[in-house]
């Protein structure tokens, strides 16, 4: 998943996470920035990393259809990728703020009855040039 991220400016993880979230492969996003976390755990990006992680974990819960945990994965990556002054890591983290929070609403204000994520409406993470 990272091989072709090789000797890039940024880590080859880093990437990969943001190739597989693009393609919808939410778990598989969330694997490929666990190692990237695992060795920056309490690094000055680990809460990054891990919000990011919590992130892609939510996206897997709506695949699943489990809505209210999904929620929670969105509450808790908004957590801690608020520690974080934008842009960060060529992310702007604005547009991340923005993107949980529309996710969070869609959920809450359907009362966690319907899944708002649909093949339709996917989400992307797009990091700046």
């Amino acid at each position: 998943m990272i091989e072709a991220f090789q000797e890039r400016e940024l880590d080859a993880h880093y990437l990969g996470y943001f190739d597989c979230f693009n393609r919808q492969l939410f778990y598989e996003a969330h694997d490929v920035l666990e190692d990237l976390w695992l060795s920056d755990r309490q690094g000055q990006n680990g809460s990054f990393y891990k919000g990011l992680i919590q992130l892609a974990g939510a996206y897997v819960h709506l695949q699943k259809n489990r809505l209210r945990p999904a929620a929670a994965l969105f509450k808790l990556a908004q957590a801690n990728l608020e520690k974080y002054a934008s842009p960060h890591e060529n992310l702007d983290l604005g547009i991340v703020q923005t993107m949980i929070a529309d996710w969070l609403r869609e959920l809450e204000t359907r009362e966690f009855a319907t899944n708002p994520l649909t093949a339709a409406n996917p989400p992307r993470l797009n990091l700046l040039a």
